[in-house]
């Protein structure tokens, strides 16, 4: 995916998708404390962030924040790997990050944007996603092994 860099800043953090600035080692790290990622691994991150927006939240030079966004760039996106630093949150950073996802130029016009969570509902519920589907029924596929 060939995305030009966005960035953003609040004072003295930074998020940005500039892909030559976020490591794949570091996003790995911050993913490894979170209960869905514990175990992904390098080369299928790196293959995901490859083929995603990917956003870096940054305090200086340490990444302390990770989201990408599945996208056709045209209709549809998908939110996932969002996740701080555990001594990170409590600050908003969490919230920022997701208007800077709302913001980015090249996410604009979509149909839908859609995220799966277990224990961020309130949050995105601020950033305007609702658990109302409009009538459509959500399936998924999973792979067996």
């Amino acid at each position: 995916m060939t995305d030009p860099p966005a960035t953003y800043h609040r004072g003295e953090f930074t998020v940005s998708t500039d892909r030559t600035r976020l490591d794949v080692d570091d996003a790995l790290a911050l993913l490894r404390t979170t209960f869905w990622a514990r175990t992904l691994s390098r080369d299928v991150l790196a293959r995901a962030m490859a083929n995603s927006i990917s956003f870096g939240c940054y305090h200086g030079a340490r990444l302390i924040g990770f989201a990408r966004v599945v996208t056709d760039l045209a209709t549809y996106a998908y939110w996932t790997d969002v996740v701080v630093a555990p001594e990170y949150r409590g600050r908003g950073l969490g919230e920022w990050l997701g208007r800077c996802m709302l913001e980015h130029p090249q996410l604009q016009g979509l149909r839908r944007i859609s995220l799966l969570t277990r224990d961020a509902a309130s949050l995105y519920r601020r950033l305007g996603f609702t658990g109302e589907l409009g009538g459509l029924v959500y399936l998924e596929r999973s792979d067996p092994d």
